[in-house]
């Protein structure tokens, strides 16, 4: 059987912006969902090929209004042979008097637990499910909420934090993890928490489908665009 065609993407991801390297202790951030789960799918897989020398792990923030991780999924990444941990966080506890909860601030309260775990123990790399789609949809937030052109680069290293964000499935868009996972047989859950209409990602997709047409092609050229700036014939 030759290479998924999800890894083969991501392959090119991972060569292009130097996402993996030796000596890299990397630590995967878990929600449960597909996303995360064909990221870590193509860390083992990685790993055996003995490309580079690194070491990996999963890591689950679990929230007090978010869906459990399934145990059939556990499974699985007893199967791949990857280590998994679990931290319990209550956002609705962290929130100042007068805050109204929303999907930007639970990110924010599981964004702040990774980078904790991993300078606690050791890890120099973070990384992230966020795939081509929801790059997208926060530069059209940004640009169309904010008036600023900026995204979710694809490697991003901290300032304050002796730690590097890497995004490996910036360049595979929702359709193909979508059509991988189904392949794969994941057993994953959504989160189904009654906040999410707070946040403006769904307004963003559809956006984006109204732009595209959902065509992979023209996404990537969108996603290409931000690498090929004409300074001169903007304002």
């Amino acid at each position: 059987m030759g290479q998924p065609k999800l890894f083969r993407i991501i392959d090119k991801a991972i060569y292009d912006y130097h996402l993996i390297e030796n000596n890299d202790r990397i630590l995967i951030g878990i929600s449960g969902g597909k996303d995360s789960a064909a990221l870590a799918e193509y860390f083992a897989y990685r790993k055996k090929q003995n490309r580079e020398q690194f070491d990996f792990m999963g890591l689950h923030i679990a929230t007090d209004i978010g869906s459990p991780l399934s145990q059939e999924l556990a499974s699985q990444f007893d199967r791949w042979g990857i280590r998994l941990d679990t931290i319990e966080v209550s956002v609705l506890d962290r929130l100042k008097k007068g805050q109204h909860m929303n999907c930007w601030w639970c990110s924010t309260q599981r964004r702040t637990e990774l980078n904790n775990y991993a300078i606690t123990n050791g890890y120099n790399k973070i990384a992230l499910g966020h795939h081509l789609d929801d790059i997208l949809e926060t530069l059209l937030m940004n640009a169309l909420s904010k008036g600023e052109l900026s995204t979710m680069p694809p490697r991003l290293a901290y300032n304050k934090y002796p730690v590097t964000i890497i995004r490996p499935l910036c360049y595979a868009d929702i359709s193909t993890i979508k059509e991988h996972a189904e392949y794969a047989g994941y057993i994953t859950s959504t989160c189904t928490c009654s906040y999410q209409e707070n946040s403006g990602r769904k307004t963003a997709r559809g956006k984006l489908e109204a732009l595209t047409g959902g065509s992979y092609a023209e996404k990537r050229r969108l996603f290409e665009s931000l690498k090929n700036i004409r300074p001169e014939y903007l304002p």
